[in-house]
């Protein structure tokens, strides 16, 4: 069968045209090393994260899995005191295709979002695959979250007000956060904002196979991205969904989700067949497929009309979701 894509938006194309030298969309797992070497993470260190002096920042060393290492956790709080009691928190797991990145990745964005609504940012960094695989992300995410609940009169944080965010590998592993905090009874999620979320390892969908070779992170890329983090049972029967959520069977009481795609990119139809089975499943999403949108579009071009639309959508569902 012939695939056709979908166009781009004009604006994002003329984007996409500027960054192709520098971001190409067929990842293999021979390069994995060569993308973390690159100029990306260095400029990630450049980052003003008090946003102007707004946020108090720290780097907290915590107690990662049980017999597992001690994970970092980025925490920015804002500055001034609270004139409302204890602030709603954004825990952010950042993106990278589980392969690559960092606790400041992205983290500009739930920053943005936090300075609006008064909020703190907690960003977990996790064990990054091929050297340390599945379950190593999840279960790092996971002790972060429940340190930062645990922990959360210090922090000046509200515990029943955290809401999971992430893009990418992110948005998969907060969706992946969302289910096993509910199998496992542990922190109560109030939402969870999943931005082109990376949901399923079986990498068969129709818009895998029309962006082929097309946008950032194409067929190839996400095939090695899922590779590296599952071996050999990548795109088998014995995944577990707290690997790919969209391997989970049963979504029912989930916290209210944010879900975004672009049409134009790899992972539009099962971030679309997710929210669908949450509404199946009588839960609570919001699904935006933005026209035009390659993966990750936002953030490669944040002035773009489109980039504007979604983060302005973001926002206010945050807003609906917790104030401020």
């Amino acid at each position: 069968m012939t695939y056709v894509p979908p166009p781009f938006d004009p604006e994002l194309a003329a984007a996409l045209e500027l960054i192709k030298e520098v971001v190409r969309p067929g990842l293999t797992l021979d390069e994995i090393d060569l993308v973390r070497q690159g100029p990306g993470i260095e400029l990630l260190a450049q980052l003003d994260l008090t946003v102007g002096g707004f946020f108090e920042v720290e780097d907290r060393t915590v107690p990662g899995p049980e017999g597992e290492p001690d994970i970092s956790l980025l925490i920015c709080r804002p500055a001034a005191p609270s004139d409302s009691g204890p602030r709603p928190v954004i825990y952010h797991v950042h993106g990278g295709g589980m392969i690559i990145g960092n606790n400041r990745v992205g983290v500009d964005v739930p920053l943005a979002w936090a300075k609006e609504l008064d909020a703190v940012v907690v960003s977990v960094e996790y064990r990054l695959a091929p050297e340390d695989p599945y379950p190593a992300q999840i279960e790092d995410a996971y002790a972060g979250l429940v340190w930062t609940a645990e922990h959360a009169a210090e922090l000046g944080a509200d515990p029943e007000r955290i809401v999971v965010a992430g893009a990418s590998a992110g948005g998969g592993l907060s969706a992946a956060l969302a289910l096993l905090t509910r199998d496992r009874k542990g922190p109560q999620l109030v939402g969870q904002v999943l931005m082109c979320p990376m949901l399923d390892d079986r990498n068969d969908t129709p818009s895998s196979h029309q962006m082929a070779g097309l946008g950032v992170w194409d067929r190839t890329a996400n095939e090695t991205g899922w590779t590296a983090m599952l071996g050999a049972s990548r795109g088998g029967p014995d995944v577990s969904p707290y690997a790919a959520p969209a391997r989970a069977e049963d979504l029912t009481g989930l916290p209210p989700a944010f879900l975004d795609v672009g049409s134009a990119e790899t992972f539009r139809d099962e971030v679309v067949a997710y929210a669908s089975r949450i509404w199946q499943a009588g839960g609570v999403a919001e699904l935006h497929v933005w026209p035009g949108g390659f993966h990750g579009f936002d953030g490669f071009a944040p002035q773009a009309a489109l980039s504007q639309a979604a983060r302005t959508a973001h926002l206010a569902w945050l807003r609906r979701l917790i104030g401020g």
